[in-house]
C-alpha cells in the first residue's frame, strides 16, 4: 500500500477553559490528553503532509495505522498546551499558521465577541525545528471564495512567501480558512505553489483524495471519547450519525416525507 486512508484530524485551540463563544471548535487540555492516549493505545502513528505526498505519489508507505494531527490557525494555547502532550507520546503535527497575523489576535473572531492570542514566528520556528511541520492559513483568514483575484493572491501566494521569510524553508501546505474554495481558488492555490491544500470536506482522506482538496476531520469541544473514535471512522459525530438514522426512520415511517 502506497497511499491508503489517513484520517486528518483538525484542531483549533486546545486550552485549560475554552471561551464559551468558541468552545465548539476549542478542546480542554484533559480531553485532548485522553484522545492522545486513546491513539497511542490503539497503535496509531503520526504523520506529516511530506509523509502523506510521498505516500500519494508512489515514493513511499504509510505507517499500519497513520493518523494526521493537524492545527487551524495557530493559537498560542496549542504551542503552550498541546505540544506538550504531543512530545510525550512521539507525536507530531502541522500547524497552519495565519501570516500576516502571527504574534497578533485572531482578529477575524471580532464578530464572535472573542480574539485569542497567536503564537509568535519565534515560537513557530522553534516547533519546526522540534520536528513539526508550519504550513499556510492565508494571510488574514479572510474567506477565499469572496475575494476578487488580487486579494486572492495576497492571501495565498503572498502568505507562503512570508511563512518562507519566517520561517527560512519552503512553506508548501495549505489550510483553506474556513474550508471554503471553489474551483478559482483551488487552481489560485496551485499557482502560487501549494503542494497540498487541505479543507473540511468531512471524513478520512483516501486515496483517490485531491491533494488541493484534502479531507479532514474536525474536532469538536462537545465530542465525547466515543464521538472522537467514530469521526476516525467515518468523519462524523456518534450522536451526528444516530441524528440522521433516527432522521431516515421517520422518513421512511412517514413514506418518504422530507418534514421530518
Amino acid at each position: 500500500m502506497t497511499g491508503g486512508s489517513v484520517p486528518i484530524l483538525v484542531y483549533h485551540e486546545v486550552a485549560p477553559a475554552p471561551p464559551a463563544a468558541f468552545r465548539r471548535y476549542a478542546v480542554t487540555v484533559r480531553a485532548f490528553a485522553r484522545q492522545l492516549a486513546w491513539l497511542s493505545a490503539r497503535g496509531f502513528r503520526t504523520i506529516d503532509m511530506d509523509a502523506l505526498v510521498r505516500a500519494r505519489t508512489g515514493r513511499d508507505v504509510l505507517p499500519a495505522r497513520p493518523v494526521m494531527i493537524t492545527f487551524d490557525d495557530g493559537f498560542r494555547s496549542c504551542a503552550d498546551h498541546a505540544v506538550p502532550l504531543l512530545r510525550s507520546h512521539g507525536f507530531t503535527a502541522v500547524f497552519y499558521l495565519v501570516a500576516g497575523l502571527v504574534g497578533d489576535r485572531s482578529r477575524w473572531m471580532a464578530g464572535a465577541g472573542v480574539q485569542l492570542p497567536l503564537m509568535t514566528w519565534s515560537q513557530a520556528r522553534e516547533l519546526a525545528r522540534a520536528g513539526f511541520q508550519c504550513g499556510v492559513h492565508s494571510m488574514t483568514h479572510r474567506r477565499l471564495t469572496d475575494l476578487p483575484p488580487a486579494a486572492l493572491q495576497i492571501e495565498l501566494a503572498d502568505a507562503r512567501r512570508r511563512a518562507e521569510d519566517e520561517l527560512g524553508h519552503p512553506a508548501v501546505h495549505f489550510a483553506y480558512p474556513y474550508g471554503a474554495y471553489d474551483g478559482a481558488v483551488r487552481a489560485a492555490a496551485a499557482e502560487a505553489g501549494y503542494v497540498t491544500a487541505s479543507s473540511t470536506r468531512p471524513g478520512p482522506s483516501g486515496p483517490d483524495d485531491d491533494l488541493l482538496a484534502l479531507h479532514r476531520i474536525t474536532i469538536h469541544g462537545h465530542d465525547t471519547l466515543l464521538d472522537f473514535a467514530w469521526r476516525l471512522r467515518t468523519g462524523a459525530g456518534l450522536r451526528e450519525a444516530v441524528g440522521r438514522g433516527v432522521k431516515a426512520a421517520l422518513r421512511r415511517l412517514r413514506g418518504g416525507s422530507s418534514n421530518a
